[in-house]
């Protein structure tokens, strides 16, 4: 995890499948709605449009309370290596402003890939802790999903 003069998450992943499979992951719609969101959480409905200057709106539904919506813009969209886009939630708390997310994908030999996140900047550190337990518990749920579906 690294500041660099400004609230950011910095997480990195090993995931054992190749950066195609892990990027169709990161972008399609049925795909995302699977591994999204924290542990417990379930996404009702993911619309994508992943191109630059194409949107997203993802409803997130929490064990308890009411379903709330995530939107932003995708900002590039590289694939297999990488994509990055706006990041904010309708109704924002207020310690919340918009971020920015890039999500970069390596490939490590034939039947793995390193994947790094960075977020920010965050208006406050409580924010940035509650995006990395977020973000960690999302790829856990990410990297049981690619690796089943990298499996024969």
């Amino acid at each position: 995890m690294t500041h660099d003069g400004g609230l950011r998450l910095h997480l990195r992943r090993v995931l054992a499948a190749p950066s195609s499979v892990v990027f169709r992951a990161l972008t399609e719609p049925r795909e995302l709605a699977r591994w999204w969101g924290p542990e417990g959480f379930t996404i009702p409905s993911v619309e994508c449009d992943p191109r630059p200057g194409g949107g997203y709106r993802m409803a997130m539904q929490p064990p308890e309370g009411d379903v709330f919506h995530l939107v932003g813009e995708y900002l590039e969209v590289t694939p297999p290596v990488g994509l990055s886009y706006t990041f904010r939630w309708e109704d924002p708390d207020p310690e919340d402003r918009e971020t920015v997310v890039r999500l970069t994908l390596r490939d490590i030999g034939a039947a793995s890939a390193e994947l790094t996140v960075i977020q920010g900047d965050f208006l406050t550190e409580r924010r940035r802790a509650l995006h990395e337990e977020g973000w960690t518990q999302a790829l856990d749920k990410l990297e049981g999903l690619v690796s089943s579906a990298a499996s024969p």
